[in-house]
């Protein structure tokens, strides 16, 4: 059966200013000579946490500033594939990182695990349809399941782990309303539309509009970890190290916590 798609990827990414040539050491905060701009592309779950710690960063890198490019992970990963300038990539699952590392567009050493997250079943905040588990999402019951394109969002493909494990994948595949990015689902959900939907836990705390019914069993889906790393065409590569770095810190670990994340040990 056809595949409702909520919305078509909007757009490539605007390019970068002129980069400036910086010297450091990766142990210490880099001193820039003159102004240069961090480009972070980012999954979408990302938003609200990393444009907290941009001031913070900016203010500890005086020459320094940082400008975001969210969206789907695989989206992201397609646009540096494709030769769109960034000089980080922060994504919402392992898959699309090991397919930069293994085109060689890392540099491999910056490569670790930043953060994890957990998978929920969301429903609309007036939702009186009594859904306290995935399973009943394959009741006749339940119409329209917002979730995200297992293709290239990472949440779409954590949740189609989900319904294979618990066997549910025929019963639901002719209700999915399928979504860019996790946040396309989230507003989907809010908009009354959907009957449920399937996002992560921090996306589900930033809205009023939406309400938890159930959270997925980490046994039927990968860990859900959020890579990062630098790129190889990075033309601010020690800014870039140094602002990875920062986000291991104290103060970016604690707005990393109070938006639901949990460190990557």
């Amino acid at each position: 059966m056809k595949i409702r798609h909520i919305s078509s990827l909007i757009g490539s990414i605007i390019a970068m200013s002129i980069f400036v040539s910086c010297s450091s050491s990766t142990s210490n905060p880099i001193t820039a000579k003159a102004n240069t701009t961090l480009l972070i592309s980012a999954a979408a779950s990302l938003k609200e946490s990393l444009l907290e710690i941009k001031p913070l960063f900016e203010q500890s890198q005086k020459n320094v500033s940082v400008n975001h490019n969210f969206g789907a992970s695989g989206s992201l990963e397609q646009q540096i594939e494709n030769g769109a300038p960034a000089d980080i990539f922060v994504s919402a699952g392992k898959k699309q990182m090991d397919a930069l590392q293994q085109k060689g567009l890392i540099i491999t050493n910056t490569n670790r695990n930043l953060l994890t997250n957990t998978l929920v079943l969301i429903v609309p905040k007036n939702s009186t349809s009594g859904i306290t588990k995935f399973e009943q999402l394959a009741s006749s019951s339940i119409k329209k399941i917002a979730v995200g394109e297992p293709k290239s969002v990472p949440v779409g493909q954590y949740t189609e782990e989900v319904f294979k494990n618990l066997k549910i994948s025929q019963q639901v595949q002719p209700k999915l309303i399928l979504g860019n990015n996790v946040r396309n689902v989230l507003s989907v959900v809010e908009s009354g539309n959907v009957d449920a939907g399937i996002v992560y836990s921090t996306d589900a705390q930033v809205s009023n509009q939406v309400k938890i019914a159930a959270v997925a069993p980490e046994n039927l889906h990968s860990p859900i970890v959020y890579p990062i790393a630098v790129l190889k065409n990075s033309k601010n590569s020690p800014a870039a190290i140094d602002y990875e770095q920062f986000l291991a810190s104290d103060a970016a670990s604690n707005i990393f916590k109070k938006h639901g994340f949990a460190i990557a040990k």
